[in-house]
């Protein structure tokens, strides 16, 4: 099977700290498949997503985009990487600009990337929100006139709207009400069997991630401590720090 991206005993430091924030991190995102990352705040899975995005480059080790390294510096391949990967981010309320009509930013990354202009851009932008789900008007309005979780409808179009391969998203359901929630995740997972988008997502939610995600990597301080199949990761754990993280979610009493 082929791996769209790939890292490779990948170590990460940021400036000013003496101590690395992942380090020697194996992952293979294999092509239309979905990976979760879990573990708790600050075991790393930000970072290793802003890897993964190419918006940092590794301290030690390999990031691959289709068997290739990942060059942050070659404009020709970054333009192919950028096309093919797309993120949506946590919070729908500070990831899209208020100022702009919801046409517009869904649009930024068709002008961005020079994969469509004027009446071409204008179709894929109603072609991309009407597979999210929202209303043929959206297009002319502005973010606040919506609810929160179709803010994040909003931010799932403008990260698909370029037809890419990867979608990476980071706690995209976190900042939501339970109900709609599992409303964006049955779409994440609508858009992934109709697409075959391969999915990377961060989550605390192990509710989100047993939906969505059929590999699960646990991450405890910097370093991959347990990975394989999300059933037999959430349902067999072999690793102490996974067993805490699933004894720490809330169960009602029988």
């Amino acid at each position: 099977m082929t791996a769209v991206l790939e890292l490779d005993s990948v170590g990460h430091t940021y400036r000013g700290s003496a101590a690395p924030v992942v380090e020697d991190v194996s992952l293979k995102v294999d092509a239309g498949h979905s990976l979760a990352l879990v573990g708790e705040s600050g075991a790393g899975k930000t970072t290793l997503l802003r890897l993964l995005l190419g918006l940092a480059g590794p301290g030690t080790g390999t990031v691959r985009f289709d068997g290739d390294p990942l060059r942050l510096g070659d404009r020709e391949q970054m333009r192919r990487f950028r096309s093919a990967v797309q993120c949506v981010f946590q919070d729908p309320y500070a990831s899209l600009d208020p100022r702009q009509r919801v046409s517009r930013i869904v649009a930024e990354p068709l002008r961005s990337l020079g994969v469509a202009t004027g009446a071409a851009a204008h179709a894929k932008v109603a072609e991309a929100l009407e597979q999210v789900g929202l209303p043929a008007d959206a297009a002319s309005r502005y973010p606040h006139e919506f609810s929160g979780g179709q803010r994040q409808r909003i931010a799932i179009a403008r990260a698909t709207v370029c037809d890419p391969r990867v979608l990476l998203a980071d706690e995209p359901v976190s900042a939501l009400d339970v109900t709609t929630r599992v409303k964006v995740v049955d779409l994440l997972g609508e858009l992934k069997r109709e697409r075959g988008l391969t999915i990377v997502m961060v989550s605390h939610d192990l509710s989100v991630v047993a939906a969505l995600c059929e590999r699960t990597a646990v991450l405890e301080r910097g370093r991959v401590v347990e990975q394989g199949e999300t059933r037999d990761v959430l349902g067999s754990p072999e690793h102490p720090y996974t067993r805490r993280l699933l004894d720490s979610v809330p169960r009602l009493p029988v």
